[in-house]
């Protein structure tokens, strides 16, 4: 039998075929078999070596010819196939289109998002700008420029994470390197770039070695500052009294002393607990553990800017005075919704989030 005569033979195989598969599947496997490289026409085309020279453009114009009568009869059938599906799906139980359709549970912004953009609007609304800093930090400008002194005491109040710098090129060998545990370092970075006057707000992400009801090792913050001349301790306990009652409304606040490397002198503000209210005590009678049965709970850390810090920011501490303050998003947000564990602003809970 001549190479002709299988080319013959293979098209009306194919077309039988063809015309009786019943999926698309069994459409792919016949084109391998007779299309495919170890197809029926390669076999065919191993005999061309016996056909004599003269016939061989013949032969190869008929295996064209029965290639391409195969490649048509395969679109032809898939063109069925899929027609007859259509056919079969609008013949099926028609769409009610009267029912009524089901809603898409509609997500929103995060607690902790919200909070940090309402604290970001009030502070603009007193007049403070914005501004963002590195999340991975040089030792100089988290503490050093912070009045934090190597092997200082005042060092083992932020438990840090530190960073191994062989990937972080010039910084190698210089000095440490650490995500940052606060955002204060941008303050340095302002001042050593900006001059007075200077009235901002660096919120951000910072990270420390905690883990409990009231602490997360990944947490957000917020730190302010005011330089310019003339500002006292006044204009801070104002400002963050404005800042509070347009927060929380009138729940109590009140100032201690404190200790900060960074400022002298230093403050703490307290708030009325958002759990209990201020009693100490939960609706049934026990301790609260939000506030340590206190009815009061740290929100921020303030102060006036300490000369130190000033002087390693190269501003005249002579002339200029300043204040700073800082605090945790997430500490507000506990006190603004009443959530008694922080670590549930990130466990990602539906549940939990769906209240908000």
């Amino acid at each position: 039998m001549s190479v002709i005569d299988d080319l013959r033979r293979i098209r009306e195989e194919a077309q039988g075929a063809i015309d009786v598969a019943q999926d698309e599947s069994a459409l792919e496997t016949l084109r391998v078999r007779y299309l495919g490289k170890k197809g029926s026409l390669a076999l065919a085309l191993r005999g061309m070596g016996q056909v004599p020279p003269s016939e061989r453009p013949l032969v190869g114009q008929a295996v064209n010819e029965a290639r391409d009568q195969v490649e048509a009869l395969l679109a032809a059938a898939k063109s069925r196939l899929a027609r007859a599906a259509l056919e079969a799906e609008l013949e099926s139980t028609p769409l009610d289109v009267t029912l009524p359709g089901r809603r898409t549970a509609l997500g929103h912004r995060h607690p902790l998002t919200r909070t940090l953009e309402d604290i970001v609007a009030i502070f603009q609304r007193l007049g403070f700008g914005v501004l963002e800093g590195p999340l991975i930090e040089l030792d100089f400008y988290n503490f050093e420029a912070l009045n934090f002194p190597k092997d200082h005491p005042a060092r083992d109040m932020q438990d840090t994470f530190f960073v191994e710098p062989e990937s972080l090129g010039a910084l190698r060998g210089r000095q440490d390197v650490l995500l940052r545990t606060h955002t204060s370092p941008v303050q340095v970075r302002a001042m050593l770039s900006r001059r007075p006057p200077l009235r901002l707000i660096m919120p951000g992400t910072t990270f420390r070695c905690d883990s409990d009801p009231t602490h997360s090792p990944m947490f957000h913050q917020v730190e302010g500052l005011y330089v310019d001349q003339g500002v006292s301790f006044a204009d801070l306990k104002g400002t963050l009294d404005a800042y509070a009652k347009a927060m929380f409304g009138d729940r109590p606040t009140r100032f201690r002393p404190s200790y900060f490397p960074f400022v002298e002198p230093g403050a703490e503000m307290d708030m009325a607990c958002g759990v209990c209210g201020g009693s100490g005590q939960l609706p049934g009678g026990e301790p609260c553990r939000t506030c340590k049965a206190s009815g009061w709970v740290e929100v921020m850390g303030a102060g006036m800017v300490h000369p130190n810090v000033f002087r390693a920011c190269q501003v005249d501490a002579e002339k200029f005075t300043g204040f700073a303050f800082g605090f945790g998003v997430e500490r507000i947000a506990m006190n603004r919704y009443g959530i008694d564990d922080l670590r549930l602003l990130f466990e990602n809970d539906v549940r939990f989030l769906e209240q908000f």
